[in-house]
């Protein structure tokens, strides 16, 4: 088992900053990759980037040029640093960890991020 803690939410205004994290604990061998979803009220939960431990990233066009995403390997944290937020950009944030090719897969609990206009 993997256990994923975000944290790093909050109340931010318009064209603002912040920065998540996630700490991967318990199995983290059986991980390879870790991403950010994030899900807006009364919305499905959708893709925001993904980190392969190679190194490759890949974002959501929503947040391409705004977000990125890197992780520390030595302490097993995922990191999500987001500027010039959006009102649109409110939701909870989910960090997720998996092994590409398995059905293997693990979600955090959820940090909000609330973007003020």
């Amino acid at each position: 088992q993997v256990q994923l803690v975000e944290s790093g939410g909050g109340l931010v205004q318009a064209g603002g900053s912040l920065r998540l994290s996630c700490a991967a604990s318990g199995n983290t061998a059986n991980i390879n990759a870790m991403a950010w979803y994030r899900q807006a009220p009364g919305k499905q939960r959708e893709f925001i980037a993904r980190i392969m431990f190679g190194g490759y990233t890949n974002y959501a066009d929503s947040v391409k040029g705004r977000f990125t995403i890197s992780r520390d390997n030595a302490k097993n944290t995922l990191h999500l640093q987001m500027n010039n937020l959006k009102p649109e950009d409110t939701a909870v944030y989910y960090c997720n960890a998996y092994r590409v090719g398995s059905a293997m897969e693990y979600w955090g609990e959820g940090t909000l991020v609330t973007v003020s206009s």
